[in-house]
């Protein structure tokens, strides 16, 4: 699946550079204006990520960024900052405003990619195409191939899509109303009780190897995929 990245730009000739860099990366370029064209786009569909300038027409993007930190939909939106203002007291304005990472114009292209990556894996890793793995198993989004023990294993594509979430952000308690969101999708509209009914089956997939436990329901608050505990013992990467 390609990932859907929103430029915000106003100067069309950088607005290009950065569409080009995105799609000779791998990522559908969706192009705004400004911050009312952006806002139209993030009311249809929620990017992986935006690249966002600051000095826009109308409303700074910098205002923008506020806005959509404000908002619960978009809080977690991953945001860089792509700009010419490369003075500390606006890279620390722009830190303050929740982005996830600040260019200053003009930009490395190949620069720009390792940052994309490095912001993606940080802050919304199930929408990389690296492997993830708990334990004996290990999910591969490239080939779709869930694998316990090395054995492939059937697995449905919304069971996947949940299991990738998971796996992506473990130990961590997702509600029912958050997993709808970010594996069915913000737009659609559907009974939080779904998820319990997907959980049971991906339950059910892990089940006859003894993988099942991975899947902890927390109750008054959701799901969450508890590593096994010599996972969590290892030490963290500085």
């Amino acid at each position: 699946m390609t990932l859907a990245i929103l430029v915000v730009e106003d100067e069309p000739a950088i607005r290009e550079l950065l569409a080009v860099t995105l799609e000779d990366a791998g990522y559908q370029a969706i192009e705004a204006p400004d911050a009312e064209t952006a806002r139209a786009q993030l009311r249809e569909a929620l990017p992986a990520l935006i690249l966002l300038d600051w000095m826009l027409p109308g409303q700074s993007g910098l205002a923008l960024a506020k806005e959509l930190r404000a908002d619960a939909r978009t809080r977690d939106l991953p945001i860089i900052m792509v700009t010419a203002r490369a003075a500390e007291a606006d890279r620390v304005a722009g830190l303050e405003a929740w982005v996830d990472d600040y260019v200053t114009k003009p930009f490395s292209p190949r620069e720009l990619k390792a940052r994309i990556k490095s912001v993606l894996r940080r802050r919304a890793p199930e929408a990389l195409q690296d492997p993830l793995q708990a334990g004996p198993v290990r999910l591969d989004p490239a080939t779709h191939r869930l694998t316990i023990d090395g054995k492939a294993v059937p697995i449905g594509p919304t069971e996947f899509k949940l299991l990738r979430f998971l796996l992506a952000r473990p130990e961590r308690v997702h509600s029912r109303a958050q997993l709808l969101d970010h594996v069915w999708g913000d737009h659609i509209y559907i009974e939080e009780r779904t998820v319990d009914v997907h959980i049971r089956r991906l339950r059910l997939v892990l089940e006859p190897f003894g993988q099942d436990r991975l899947i902890e329901t927390v109750r008054g608050s959701g799901y969450r995929l508890a590593l096994p505990r010599e996972q969590r013992e290892q030490p963290s990467e500085s």
